[in-house]
Order: C-alpha cells, then structure tokens, then sequence
C-alpha cells in the first residue's frame, strides 16, 4: 500500500478529484520537467542532434519496462486512435470475418473497426453489456472462428467492469483471432503483463493513469506485426535516421522492431520530459502497489455507495481504480454540476457517476463526495 501522495501534485486542499479517468494532474516533478523543456527550447543552439532520440528511446524503454515488453515493441504515438489505425492497418480482415468489441466501447476503439469492415466485408460484434458487470464470458462466445480480431479494452471506459485479457487472449490464439487493446482506462493503475495476455497490439495514451501529457502515447506491437507498414513515411523512422548528415541518401528500410510505427516528431521536446518523469514515478511506487492502494479505496467508496441504496458492480468485476455509481431511480440530471459547486470532481458516463481516484486522494476527498451524493439523493 502507497501512503497518501497528494504532496507530489498540485492540488488545492479544498478539492476533491475522482476525475483520472478524465484526465490526470500533472505531478510536480512531470511540471517541472514540462517548465525546463519550455525553457531548453528557447535556446535550440544549445539542442545536439542526439536530442531528437534521447527523451524519444528512454521513454520507449521505460514503456516497456512498466508492460514486461522489449524497449524495441514500443513505438511512441499522439493519441489511441492513430495506435488503433495503425493496427487496422496491418491486420488481417477477411470478407464474412468478425470483430469483436464492447457495447458502447469508447469511439477511438470503435471507428477504425467501422471502417476496415465496411471496406472489407466484415462485420462488428458489440458484446451487450452484462447485468451483473462479467463481461468475460460474453467476449468469450463471441470469439470464434470467424474471428479476426477482438479490439477491446482490459475494463470499460464508463465504469471500470473488466474484461479477463488472459482468457481473452487464450481464446483468440485458439481461434488464430488478434487480440487489440486498448489500454487507456487501465495501463499504469492496473498490471498488464505483456507475455501472460499476448496481445497483438496494445494502445494507451499517457494523460490519464500514466499521469502525463495530453497528445502522447505509446504501442507495443507483437514482434510478428513488425515488418508492417506504417501510417505515415517520416523522416526518423527510416533506418540511420540519426545520421543527420546522410538523411537525404533516401532508404527503403526502417528502423528495426516497432520504432517503424513512430508518429512524425515522435520526439516532442516539451511533452516527452513530462511524459518520462511521470513514467518514473510510476515505476517507483510499482503498478501492483498502486492497483492494490487504489482498490482499498473504490472498495470502501463501493461499500458507502451500496449503504445509500446505490448500485456498483461487484468487486470481482471491477477494476481496482474506478467505478460507476447507478442509482435505481436515476441520478438527478444536475448531480455532476452539484458537485462541481462543492468542488468535487467526477464524470456521468452514460447512466454511472464515474469515481476514479488515485494515490493523492484523502479520506477528506470520500467525506466531501459523499456529502454531496447524500444532499442530493435526499431531493
């Protein structure tokens, strides 16, 4: 268990945040790295060449060390729609062929899937939301031989119900099916072991639980999608690239393993310190102690929420650092602006109050929010 950390961030004592699924504060040390990137680019005389691909291969490498990949899997993107482009690209989709996803799964998992089956004659699968928050074993029979891909991710955007991957990948590799997550909701606050789960694509980007910077992320890519094509034809993902001298001696090859992928100015002088310190901290306090500190709390906020006649999934499916409020009856339709007045802070997604804390949150944070959701509910 990680004790409160609410003195890395900067955050006013009279506020409560249950928003990281939204989007996360910034460390103080991600801050400081973002100020001092701000301030080395008002001097680019003093920037070498290596620093294109300094900050760029560290934080491929810290990645990979946070998922248990290789350094060489990861290639660094802007957003989850373009990783999740890029995997539409490269895999295979045949005529009569399926993909499977969640019911109301988040657009930037969906979109790409839309069109690769309109293109090719496939067709879209959206698992139906459980009752009871299991969405295991749905996936599960929706996975068959038709298959060819399953683009899902580890627990839903609205409520933190998850989905087993192990089994999920377990089933695809039986039904020769690529596995595509999308790992936004859960990369950094839950353990997500690359060898045990086996996906074929694996997507995030770093402004929610990887506490870093918007317009930033990453994507491992299986070593047999490696010899794909890119989205794009950038000067830095050709092979010698950081031979600036020789950059116009064009070249068909690319740089090995994944770095193939990487977005145009993947570098990202300002973004890429915030992104790495973040990385760093992540590391340090371990995602097993942050997934175990985050479900001791979303546990108690459950066990509070069910006392005031509000309904939340079961533990055992849910994820240990986010869940959704439903209340039998309905929320009253100005509960979030309530309780923004009050200056707390939480998402309505679909028909669930989204409570998604991290490791700065007090007890103070579950007084404050529960005051408000009893006034309210008492209407």
């Amino acid at each position: 268990m990680i004790p409160c950390q609410r003195d890395r961030f900067s955050i006013p004592d009279d506020v409560a945040y249950f928003n990281c699924a939204y989007t996360s504060p910034l460390l103080k040390t991600a801050e400081a790295a973002g100020n001092s990137a701000i301030v080395q680019k008002t001097n680019p005389w003093a920037l070498s060449t290596d620093f294109f691909f300094r900050y760029l291969n560290e934080n491929r490498a810290l990645f990979a060390s946070l998922v248990d990949a290789a350094a060489g899997d990861i290639a660094v993107i802007p957003s989850v729609s373009y990783g999740i482009a890029l995997a539409a690209r490269n895999l295979p989709v045949g005529a009569g062929q399926t993909i499977v996803v969640l019911q109301d799964q988040f657009p930037s998992n969906i979109y790409s899937w839309l069109r690769t089956a309109k293109t090719n004659g496939a067709e879209i699968i959206p698992v139906p939301r459980p009752s009871d928050g299991n969405w295991t074993p749905a996936v599960l029979d929706a996975i068959t031989s038709r298959t060819a891909v399953a683009a899902l991710p580890h627990c839903h955007w609205t409520d933190g119900t998850i989905v087993d991957l192990r089994q999920v990948g377990e089933k695809c590799r039986a039904c020769d099916a690529a596995l595509v997550v999308d790992g936004t909701q859960s990369i950094g606050a839950m353990p997500f072991p690359v060898p045990e789960i086996q996906p074929d694509f694996l997507i995030t980007t770093a402004h929610k639980w990887l506490l870093g910077p918007y317009s930033y992320g990453f994507c491992y890519v299986a070593p047999r999608w490696q010899q794909g094509r890119p989205l794009e034809e950038n000067w830095m993902n050709r092979e010698d690239s950081e031979d600036f001298a020789r950059l116009v001696q064009y070249r068909d090859n690319y740089q090995e393993g994944a770095k193939r992928f990487d977005a145009g100015e993947a570098s990202n002088f300002i973004l890429s310190p915030i992104a790495g310190a973040a990385l760093k901290q992540i590391l340090s306090w371990g995602v097993d102690a942050i997934a175990a500190t985050l479900r001791s709390r979303t546990d108690d906020i459950a066990a509070r929420a069910e006392a005031l006649g509000l309904e939340v999934a079961p533990a055992i499916n849910r994820a240990p650092h986010m869940l959704g409020l439903r209340h039998p009856q309905g929320f009253p339709d100005d509960l979030p602006a309530k309780l923004a007045q009050a200056n707390v802070f939480a998402s309505a997604r679909g028909d669930s109050i989204r409570i998604a804390p991290h490791v700065y949150n007090t007890d103070a944070d579950v007084v404050r929010l529960f005051g408000v959701l009893e006034e309210n509910l008492d209407r």
